[in-house]
Parts: C-alpha cells; sequence; structure tokens
C-alpha cells in the first residue's frame, strides 16, 4: 500500500512540474545572475527615478556613457562577440562612433517603396513552401538574413551567405536567451566572408576603420541585431495574431493602419529590449539637494516603462494606439528607444518592413498557436501554419493541443538548461572582461 501511495505521489510531483518547476528555476536564476554579476546599477523607473521623469533622464547628456566603466558591459560584449567594440550600439561618442552612425544612416535611407518591395521580394523567396508546425523565430530568420543583405549589397543575397548569416544571428540570440553556449566558430566564418565582400557594398564604409573592423561593424549592426531583432519583432507580431483571432482577421481586412495599431501594442506588450544600461559621464541632477554622480550606471527598464500609465497592462489591446484615444507620443511608449540617447537606427524603416510582411504573411496563411507567449520568447514562437481559405483538416484541433502540451514540457528541461547554461556565460564573461581589458588596455582589441 505504502509503495502504491509513493509511486502514485511521485507521479504526481513529475507531472505537476510544467506548472511550478519552470517558475521556480526562473527565480533562481535571477539571484544567480546578481550574485556573479553584482547589483551594479540603478533602476529606472525606481526609487530614485520615477516614471515620470523616465524620458527627462535618459534623455540628459550626461546619461550618454555606453560601455566603459560598467561591469554589465562585459556580459553584453561577450554575447556580441567577435567586434563588440565596433557595435554601433556599445561605441562610446565620439568620431568613430559618429562615423558608424553616419555609414548606418546610409544603408538605411532606402525610400519607403523601396523597402516594401525589398520585403515582398524576401518574403515570396523565403516563405513560399512553409507551413504546418513552425516555430516563428527560426521561420523570420532567412527572411531578414535576405533583407539585411541587400540593404548592404544591394543584390540577392547568396543561399551560402544566408547559411553563414543564419549562423551567427541564431547563435547570438540562442547564447543571450541561456538556451545554447557560444559557437565562435560560426561567427567567426562569417566575419571571414564578410572581409572578403567589403568591396561589394552598395554605400561607403566608416572611414579610419581596418577591413576587419569594418567587416566587424556589418557584422554587429546587420548581420547580428538587424536579424536577430527584426525576428524576434516578426515572431512577438505573429503569435499575437495566432493568439487573437479576431485582431488577426481585423488585420487581414482593416488595411495597414489598424497594423500598424496591432505593431505598436506588440512591440509595447513584448519590447525587444529588456534593459539598456548607459554610464553617466557627469552628475545629472534630480533636485536641489539629490543628484545622480557621474559614473553611476543607470538601467533603463522599458518592461515596466511601457507597462506604467496603462489600464490592465497585461492585456493585448491593439485600441490603445487608435488615433482617437491618444497621441503615441503621449503614452509611455519607446519601442526604438529615445531619439537623444542613442535610438535604434532602423526606427523608421523596421515598422515598414514589418507590416508589409505581416500584410503578405496573413494573405498567404491562417495563423494559430497554444503555446505561452512570453517576451523573452525562449520558446521561438511555436505557430501552426494554414494555406490561407483552405479547409482545417481534422488534426487541426489536435495539434494545437500537442503544441500545448509540448511547450509546457520543454519549458521544464529549458528552464533548467537556462540555469546552468545562462549561469556559466555570466561567470565566463565577467571571468574574461572583454569591455574592462579594452578600455584598460587603451581601446586594444582583445581575444574573444
Amino acid at each position: 500500500m505504502l509503495t502504491v501511495m509513493a509511486v502514485a505521489l511521485a507521479a504526481g510531483v513529475v507531472l505537476s512540474l510544467p506548472w511550478w518547476l519552470p517558475g521556480r528555476v526562473v527565480a533562481l536564476r535571477v539571484r544567480v545572475f546578481n550574485r556573479v554579476n553584482g547589483d551594479e546599477g540603478i533602476p529606472v523607473p525606481g526609487e530614485l527615478v520615477g516614471v515620470e521623469r523616465f524620458r527627462e533622464v535618459y534623455s540628459h547628456p550626461a546619461a550618454g556613457g555606453r560601455s566603459k566603466g560598467a561591469a554589465l558591459s562585459d556580459l553584453f560584449w561577450y554575447w556580441l562577440a567577435p567586434g563588440p567594440e565596433m557595435h554601433q550600439e556599445h561605441l562610446e561618442a565620439g568620431e568613430r562612433y559618429d562615423a558608424v552612425a553616419r555609414a548606418t544612416r546610409g544603408f538605411l535611407s532606402v525610400s519607403r517603396t523601396e523597402a516594401e518591395e525589398l520585403t515582398r521580394r524576401c518574403v515570396a523567396r523565403t516563405l513560399r513552401d512553409a507551413r504546418g508546425l513552425v516555430r516563428l523565430r527560426d521561420l523570420m530568420m532567412p527572411l531578414w538574413a535576405e533583407f539585411s543583405y541587400e540593404l548592404v549589397f544591394g543584390r540577392r543575397c547568396p543561399w551560402a551567405a544566408r547559411e553563414l548569416i543564419i549562423g551567427n544571428a541564431n547563435d547570438v540570440v540562442t547564447a543571450l536567451k541561456g538556451c545554447g553556449l557560444r559557437h565562435m566558430d560560426r561567427r567567426d566564418r562569417l566575419t571571414r566572408y564578410l572581409v572578403e565582400q567589403l568591396p561589394r557594398v552598395r554605400h561607403p564604409l566608416p572611414e579610419g576603420l581596418s577591413a576587419r573592423e569594418q567587416a566587424l561593424y556589418l557584422q554587429g549592426a546587420f548581420f547580428n541585431t538587424a536579424v536577430v531583432q527584426l525576428s524576434e519583432a516578426m515572431a512577438h507580431l505573429l503569435m499575437v495574431l495566432a493568439q487573437h483571432p479576431d485582431v488577426q482577421a481585423r488585420a487581414l481586412s482593416n488595411g495597414p493602419r489598424y497594423l500598424d495599431q496591432v505593431i505598436s501594442e506588440t512591440l509595447r506588450l513584448y519590447p525587444l529590449f529588456g534593459v539598456a544600461h548607459r554610464v553617466t559621464t557627469g552628475d545629472i541632477p534630480l533636485d536641489e539637494r539629490t543628484a545622480i554622480p557621474a559614473g553611476s550606471v543607470l538601467c533603463f527598464n522599458y518592461p515596466d516603462f511601457h507597462r506604467a500609465g496603462f489600464t490592465d497592462p497585461g492585456r493585448f489591446d491593439p485600441g490603445r494606439f487608435h488615433p482617437d484615444r491618444a497621441s503615441a507620443r503621449e503614452l509611455n511608449h519607446i519601442p526604438f528607444g529615445i531619439a537623444a540617447n542613442r535610438p535604434c537606427p532602423a526606427w523608421r524603416l523596421a515598422p515598414i518592413a514589418m507590416r508589409v510582411a505581416a500584410e503578405e504573411i496573413l494573405r498567404l496563411y491562417a495563423l494559430d498557436s497554444s503555446a505561452a507567449h512570453t517576451r523573452s520568447l525562449p520558446n521561438r514562437g511555436p505557430c501552426l501554419l494554414t494555406p490561407r481559405y483552405a479547409p482545417r483538416s481534422a488534426a487541426h484541433r489536435p495539434l494545437l493541443l500537442f503544441v500545448r502540451f509540448r511547450d509546457r514540457w520543454e519549458d521544464v528541461w529549458r528552464s533548467l538548461v537556462q540555469l546552468v547554461l545562462g549561469s556559466y556565460m555570466v561567470w565566463d564573461a565577467r571571468r574574461q572582461r572583454l569591455c574592462e581589458r579594452f578600455f584598460a588596455e587603451d581601446g586594444q582589441p582583445v581575444s574573444h
């Protein structure tokens, strides 16, 4: 009798794992992260700087330091290697940053019509045979790899180059999620390819850089950040469409203005940036007696800011961005950052491309998903694609039940993997101290 009860109890514990274990492991992972990486940083919004002063402090000229002097930078440099010292987002202000930013603007300076046509071409080439159960982030990577390649080189992306770009981007984002370790060989292969292709770029590259530095600039800005962020953004967008059939139907029939509202609400609820850190280069006065001292690390929390000031902030509601309800400028909504402090350079181009891609995908497919949808999206967005207007098969509902069941159980092992690998990478990043060593050695490149 006792044996039967023990077996039953053990079975109950095992069956309940998906409902309690992942959350506990995530909490443990956060504690490990804080223990290894320290409690560096002033949270914004927080006790010192409230929501009402978020934009003011973020826009302050003294909040412009990017990497030097922050232990957090070691972690981001580790994940973005090779070439984090050439990444536009991580360069300190100065001539080199200005040259890099100017080159990026040149590559992104395409007209709306050109951007829309390029997006349609890439959708047609990469999604023609997609159907059934897919992972949305994986589905999107070939599309944005080709899109970024044409922006940089002005010609169609060869298959071999596309595989190099996807391999690099997938390795970066998988490490960022703690779902896998870095594989520097995959990243280095793309660097070598880009060095060879430098004479073929369609716009001038930043002046004063070596060939390898120019290749690392392209890799970081276009074939790492652009591909990863656009793939993540589209995965979030398609997931909300898949899980809100009414919104999907309206997006299909109501045209681009409604879809723009859907995109805005998606980026509010699932911002691509979690925390952006800045290092103060001077004091930032808060009142007559209080100031944030120079050398402080400010951690701007996008999810917290995006939730503040909204009724029922966890609910998905594109109507929040209807022009009759409020101006987007009046809302706590900064999906591409603050204009005064290194906004995403693709702030104009990305929404255009995302809307056209969504329109084309909705024209081709009906989307359904029963998987969990979180901001970090470690499950890569499981979704069922059915050709638009094709009758649903008898297996449709069982497939969605399978997706829900599989996602629950994957979350168990995935949380454990993230605990182990994420903790190791945080420790290894602090051990290697890529950013700290770079500045200690007077800006000389270090091994990654």
